[in-house]
């Protein structure tokens, strides 16, 4: 069996029993810092072996732990901290474990994204990971295009030697919008510092980062509220239904968006 178990993000007593037992079960621990995870592996006594799998021998040790797997050992991928894949090492391995049809699952925890819109303040309905910004600034911009209209919060992760410039390339790309900037999470001197991209804002340069923005706001500058509900009625919705959407995408109070609906039946009954 593989496992794919998630790590503290900080604090290490943030870390399920399952994850524990997993950990001290397996054959292998693949571990993305051996050092890094050698800290965590002391605290809860696992004494389970350890190899490095990381970036930058990820596809040259895939094969030697897909060996293991076939030769009926378990093994345990862990990151430096949260989930495995997101945003860290372990897609090769999952790609080639179901290409030779072997059995795996994950191990549940913590994930600095989830954290951080928690913390953030923003709209938690709907978000996306984007991750770390590439290096290449022609890079940055291509990926963030696809993104800049999208309505959900938006997070990104940033080290502290990136972080003033991604934020100011952040500016560029999406203006003036609300940030959150989330530091050291679940740590000690976890802190959240709010404000809007392209002002000035009072960061402590250390740690690692998870920048949330605001989505997009919708454009209704050519939509009456009365067109945007005729919208959703014609598309099938009952008119109670299409008032929350409205009154959700517009942003403003259902009682305003139902005056509105009233008014159109009793013109319709006229």
């Amino acid at each position: 069996m593989l496992y794919f178990v998630a790590t503290p993000i900080g604090n290490l007593d943030e870390i399920t029993l399952r994850a524990i037992e997993v950990l001290k079960s397996v054959d292998v621990i693949a571990a993305e810092d051996t050092r890094h995870t050698a800290i965590l592996l002391s605290k809860y006594d696992i004494e389970t072996r350890m190899i490095a799998y990381h970036k930058f021998n990820e596809k040259s040790s895939t094969g030697g732990i897909i060996d293991m797997l076939l030769d009926g050992k378990n093994v345990a991928v862990v990151s430096d901290a949260g989930m495995p894949m997101i945003s860290d090492p372990g897609h090769v391995l999952l790609d080639a474990a179901i290409e030779r049809g072997i059995e795996y699952t994950v191990v549940s925890g913590a994930c600095a994204a989830v954290n951080a819109v928690a913390l953030s303040g923003m709209d938690t309905r709907t978000f996306t990971l984007l991750g770390f910004l590439p290096e290449k600034n022609i890079d940055r911009i291509r990926f963030v295009e696809p993104y800049k209209s999208v309505p959900g919060t938006l997070v990104f992760y940033s080290a502290v030697h990136d972080i003033d410039k991604d934020l100011a390339f952040l500016f560029e790309a999406f203006g003036p919008r609300k940030v959150a900037v989330c530091r050291e999470l679940t740590k000690m001197f976890e802190a959240v510092t709010r404000g809007v991209l392209g002002e000035s804002m009072d960061i402590v340069k250390k740690g690692e980062f998870a920048i949330v923005i605001e989505g997009a706001k919708p454009d209704f500058s050519g939509l009456t509220v009365e067109r945007h509900l005729m919208r959703f009625i014609e598309s099938g919705d009952d008119v109670k239904t299409a008032v929350k959407k409205v009154a959700a995408e517009r942003r403003m109070p259902k009682s305003e968006v139902y005056k509105t609906a009233v008014a159109m039946k009793e013109r319709k009954d006229e």
